[in-house]
């Protein structure tokens, strides 16, 4: 009887992580010698190994390994003994012979992967598109669950659940300190259903580690059949200042001989937040350009380090936070393929006021009605925008005052503008006041 697979309910051929285990070789999709390579490289970093431990490393079952062990046994790559007593080839342990042990040398010179088998390069692509984040429907009820908690306007969030839908770039820009990154954050709670990820990809005869424990989050779901995939949440990958061109590009180590995809590609079919654009080494345009083709054709191109460049799936929501206005970092070119400008500017009295009140909770501050007019008050005086940042930094500083003095914290207009002269600088208003003298003196010393 034929095999067969689920079908697709759109029509199409079954998905790469939707198949049934490989039950040969060739149904794995890898060249045999590439197996026989890793398994060799495998025995030789973990010795003596018994069959079911070797099935397990390398998420492959023993119908698959069989006629590996076989081949290698034949080449005098290793051998094989019996420990147990059951009859069956789970009493099998194999070990690299010495022609085997030369041989794993010059394998891990090449690269130096020796973890679960790679899904190939043509399955991982089919599968990112078929769980594309264009498949996810985002709702005001969802946006309003996930945000219930966020002091923000509804306007800024009726852009945030349209922009998610859209599976297109957002750019996030506003004055520093309103919030633009905590909201970008928040954006992870937004992406729904469980994909399935590979451990590694192979790539010309390379493979790339893929799964990564820092960036993945495994689902609770039940995982595909075939074990060098996995179920995990979509995935929310954030870079910051740190960023450079290079690290947007395949990654190889000539000491570890391994490859590091970049973190775009490990955001696939979820979300890339690219945070404070604009303080990164590489300057925007340098920066903002490199994302014009893969956001235009959602293709991104690759090179291995011998050269040889390869296309992958960019299924990804961009999302930008900066302090500059877009206009200041691109031209209307790059612009027009960014969907959302969702501009993040100062909180209104109002919402400024719950920010404040639910900070004071959090904290266990006591809310007074004339410290907070006292705040209010040094605001206008100094034209200060109400940011959402300031009410958690101020009341953080006089929480830290409470511990100094063993005493607690207590929100009274004179300990508020002392916060205060501590957060922004005293601009000359306490330079006379008991809380503290312009002069430092050791004791003893003369006044």
């Amino acid at each position: 009887m034929p095999d067969t697979y689920p079908e697709r309910s759109d029509g199409g051929g079954v998905e790469p992580a939707a198949r049934r285990a490989p039950r040969s070789v060739a149904e794995t999709g890898l060249p045999f010698l590439f197996l026989v390579e890793l398994l060799v490289k495998i025995m030789f970093l973990r010795g003596q190994i018994t069959l079911p431990a070797l099935s397990s490393h390398v998420k492959l079952g023993a119908n698959v390994l069989e006629p590996l062990l076989t081949f290698m046994r034949a080449e005098k790559l290793c051998e094989a003994r019996r420990d147990g007593s059951s009859g069956t080839d789970a009493d099998l342990s194999y070990q690299l012979g010495d022609q085997g042990r030369l041989r794993a040398a010059d394998y891990l010179r090449r690269n130096a992967y020796s973890g679960p088998a790679p899904v190939n390069l043509a399955d991982y692509s089919n599968q990112v598109l078929a769980q594309s984040v264009a498949h996810m429907h985002v709702t005001r009820e969802r946006v309003m669950r996930e945000f219930r908690d966020v002091v923000a306007s509804t306007a800024v969030l009726d852009q945030l659940g349209a922009a998610m839908n859209s599976g297109r770039a957002l750019f996030f820009h506003g004055p520093a300190g309103s919030g633009k990154s905590y909201l970008a954050e928040r954006l992870n709670g937004l992406l729904s259903g469980a994909i399935a990820l590979p451990h590694a990809v192979m790539v010309d005869g390379e493979v790339l580690p893929f799964l990564d424990p820092m960036l993945h989050t495994l689902s609770g779901d039940t995982p595909p059949a075939d074990s060098r995939w996995v179920r995990a949440l979509r995935p929310a990958v954030l870079t910051g200042g740190e960023l450079t061109l290079d690290m947007l590009d395949l990654q190889f180590d000539p000491g570890a001989r391994l490859y590091q995809a970049p973190p775009h590609l490990k955001a696939n079919n979820g979300i890339f937040i690219i945070d404070d654009l604009g303080r990164q080494r590489c300057s925007p345009v340098e920066l903002m350009n490199r994302w014009i083709v893969p956001m235009a054709r959602h293709i991104d191109f690759l090179s291995l380090h011998t050269g040889y460049k390869f296309a992958v799936p960019f299924d990804v929501i961009v999302v930008f936070s900066s302090n500059l206005a877009p206009q200041e970092l691109a031209d209307d070119s790059f612009l027009r393929r960014i969907g959302y400008k969702i501009h993040v500017g100062p909180l209104s009295a109002y919402h400024y006021l719950a920010v404040f009140r639910s900070t004071c909770a959090q904290l266990g501050i006591n809310f007074d009605e004339s410290a907070y007019a006292c705040l209010l008050h040094l605001h206008d005086l100094h034209k200060r925008p109400l940011l959402a940042c300031y009410p958690r930094d101020i009341l953080a500083q006089i929480c830290d005052k409470a511990r100094y003095d063993d005493l607690p914290a207590q929100l009274t207009p004179e300990v508020l503008q002392w916060a205060w002269n501590n957060y922004f600088g005293s601009n000359g208003i306490l330079a006379s006041t008991h809380t503290g003298s312009a002069t430092v003196q050791h004791k003893g010393e003369a006044k």
